[in-house]
């Protein structure tokens, strides 16, 4: 699966530091392959949840700051079920994706028919889009927090 126009939307980010930016259901690193990478920038589009910070002049740098910023923004999207529920899937990529490139040793992970999920280096693993919704509808819990439970483990 090679995407060829992911590349051309967004600048090419950097590979988590452990190198790993993907694993397949079996657990097995990535092999860096375009389709992989492809994927990997896919999954950190989320246009609609840039699209509600670049609002509200939040800038998403893919950095833990960028997700306190986030947990700061005011929830005017609740009133609105099906945008609430886009944006918490967005919530959730761009968390995994912040965890992904800035824990060593978390990696993507997707799984036959399901949603992709982060797992960490002890072999956690996070349905980030799960929390990116209950984030959406509630606030709770909050990406930053999350976050810095992933970072400290």
């Amino acid at each position: 699966m090679n995407i060829p126009f992911v590349g051309n939307r967004r600048k090419k980010q950097p590979s988590a530091p452990g190198g790993t930016v993907l694993s397949a259901d079996d657990g097995s690193p990535d092999d860096g392959s375009p389709d992989a990478d492809g994927l990997a920038d896919l999954l950190s589009t989320c246009e609609l949840l840039r699209a509600q910070a670049s609002e509200a002049d939040v800038r998403l740098d893919e950095t833990a700051a960028s997700l306190e910023a986030l947990d700061q923004l005011l929830p005017r999207w609740r009133d609105d079920a099906e945008r609430a529920s886009w944006l918490g899937n967005d919530a959730g990529l761009y968390l995994g994706t912040v965890i992904v490139r800035t824990v060593p040793g978390a990696a993507w992970r997707i799984r036959p028919r399901s949603r992709p999920v982060v797992r960490l280096a002890s072999g956690r693993e996070f349905d980030v889009v799960e929390v990116g919704h209950a984030w959406a509808e509630s606030g709770v819990p909050e990406l930053s927090q999350l976050y810095a439970e992933v970072a400290e483990n």
